[in-house]
């Protein structure tokens, strides 16, 4: 406890601040999700695991089960593979517009999942211009869907962790003879094995627990864990199941999120020194082709084949804005109660507020657990702090969304049902934002040397004091990648508030979808033009954010 005193504001002060973060996700989180699985694995009163072995029993839950993990392996093994040349070409190559470069290369991640099942479906599905590979509704396509997010979050988790590598080591190595790949394999990829096993980490959870990309992409046949709980719940109301799977759910995101804080502890470190970049030579050609081959390929041509069709004719032939004017002016025949710029306008208000209570919460709970306390007990009490705060990350969306259904009818004896409001929606949407919103920001606290803070408190600063000036004026400057973050998160969520919304009252993802499952063409070129629309929201703030964030002078892995 001596540990915290030192620390700026107290064991008090530390407790409460930690305490109002995990009440948050305690009540809208924990909580709901508990009483989805006890709803599931209860009869009347009584504890009932029976349901256990008769899902895992069938057949069915052993496939969705195997296609989950073989998504979620096959996606992260092509995110390496294509992640570690961008992380060299972005963080180890000095060029003239690198920081556009970078910040361009972080949209992917914040598309919401929505904008790309349709990008994929306009570039493979029919009438798309890759239509002839046949490779719609495959296994491929899923994957490479799901490494389109996740090259970024390898390429910024090693290429910050590369950028502070000492390269004396690879330098002696070419000295004596070493050519340029043999010091990779033998030098460089062993010093970036931490960040690479982090990386890995987090991309198989993230590719595990995909939602609206395996939905729209994947359909029945390739199922994961996260749309067949969908399908459980929505389609035939089997709780039973659905809570085993979501018990079968919850192990893996444990393991991965504990994988990935192991890792992380190894990756993150003070900023004391940077290795030097330098301008690209003629050897770097090999990766530099590479790197602009993703980009193209995997990046640019769903995009592409997105936007065209969104302007396309009637047929597919010519250019026309037909599709747009049903934004404003729907036809007939669309699902949707009013146009789709209200179900636009809805949303962008509802990722305010979500985005407020996220980046709040989220830089209260970065302050704690950047802590370096002497004591190992706290020590192991804030890394449990964080698994809990980090559990939102990882357990499905569609159980959150659910959840809140069971319990929010007039909680706490309050005067009106949470369910019939849209109060739900943004708790639901910070509570997904919320690890993203941590992790922007916790690598940048933990950076700080802690000798920085001791000496400001040999010069006569208070705790307080040293808070503001030190901790809370470089959280500032960083608060603008976890703003972009938070928004473009909250913007595009889709699995939890596919629950909460209201008929007459659908957000712009939700819109999207109902779109995109009406038979009508009329709908299906309305969700071409209203996922443009929706990305370049998501786009345009995450571009604006990362070069807010670098304007600022900060630097590092996200």
């Amino acid at each position: 406890m001596r540990a915290l005193i030192r620390r700026p504001l107290g064991a008090l002060g530390w407790t409460l601040a930690a305490a109002i973060p995990l009440c948050f996700v305690g009540l809208f989180f924990l909580w709901p999700v508990a009483a989805l699985v006890a709803t599931g694995l209860t009869d009347g009163a009584a504890l009932d695991l029976g349901g256990i072995p008769e899902v895992l029993g069938l057949d069915r839950s052993w496939r969705v089960l195997g296609n989950t993990l073989t998504q979620a392996s096959l996606a992260t093994a092509l995110a390496i593979l294509l992640g570690v040349p961008a992380a060299y070409v972005l963080y180890r190559l000095e060029f003239r517009g690198r920081g556009v470069l970078r910040a361009i290369l972080t949209v992917p991640f914040v598309l919401p999942a929505v904008v790309v099942g349709v990008a994929f479906t306009a570039l493979y599905g029919p009438g798309g211009a890759l239509h002839w590979l046949g490779l719609d509704r495959s296994l491929t396509v899923v994957v490479l869907a799901l490494a389109f997010f996740n090259v970024t979050v390898v390429a910024r988790t090693v290429g910050g962790y590369w950028a502070q590598l000492d390269t004396r080591q690879g330098q002696a190595a070419r000295t004596l003879g070493g050519g340029p790949v043999r010091v990779f394999m033998t030098v460089t990829l062993p010093a970036l094995g931490p960040a690479l096993a982090s990386a890995a980490a987090l991309v198989f959870l993230f590719c595990a627990t995909s939602f609206g990309v395996v939905l729209i992409l994947g359909g029945r046949e390739f199922a994961n864990i996260e749309t067949e709980i969908y399908r459980l719940t929505v389609q035939f109301l089997d709780l039973r199941s659905a809570a085993v799977l979501s018990l079968v759910q919850f192990a893996i995101v444990t393991l991965a999120l504990g994988v990935s804080a192991i890792l992380r502890g190894h990756s993150e470190r003070p900023n004391e020194a940077r290795s030097e970049v330098r301008p690209p030579r003629r050897s770097d050609a090999p990766v530099i082709a590479v790197f602009g081959a993703t980009v193209l390929l995997l990046h640019v041509l769903p995009i592409g084949a997105l936007v065209r069709r969104s302007l396309a004719g009637p047929g597919g032939v010519g250019f026309s804005l037909e599709n747009y004017r049903a934004l404003v002016d729907p036809p007939p025949s669309s699902p949707l109660h009013g146009s789709v710029f209200d179900s636009a306008a809805l949303s962008l208000g509802i990722a305010c507020i979500a985005t407020l209570i996220a980046v709040t919460l989220g830089m209260v709970v970065a302050l704690v657990v950047s802590r370096r306390p002497r004591s190992r007990a706290l020590s192991r009490g804030i890394a449990v702090y964080d698994a809990a705060i980090m559990l939102p990350l990882g357990i499905s969306a569609v159980t959150l969304g659910f959840g809140l259904l069971l319990t929010m009818h007039r909680p706490f004896g309050i005067g009106f049902d949470l369910r019939t409001s849209v109060v739900l929606i943004p708790i639901a949407q910070a509570l997904v934002a919320l690890p993203l919103v941590v992790r922007t920001l916790t690598p940048v606290l933990r950076a700080i040397d802690p000798r920085t803070r001791e000496a400001a408190t040999m010069l006569g600063a208070s705790p307080l004091r040293v808070l503001g000036t030190i901790d809370l004026a470089l959280l500032g400057r960083s608060a603008g990648l976890a703003l972009g973050f938070a928004f473009a998160v909250s913007l595009g969520e889709f699995g939890a508030t596919a629950f909460l919304v209201r008929p007459d009252a659908q957000t712009l993802p939700v819109a999207i979808a109902a779109l995109v499952a009406n038979p009508d063409p009329a709908s299906y070129g309305a969700a071409l033009a209203a996922s443009v629309v929706l990305g370049a929201l998501a786009a345009g703030i995450m571009v604006f954010a990362e070069r807010w964030r670098v304007d600022a002078g900060v630097g590092g892995s996200w």
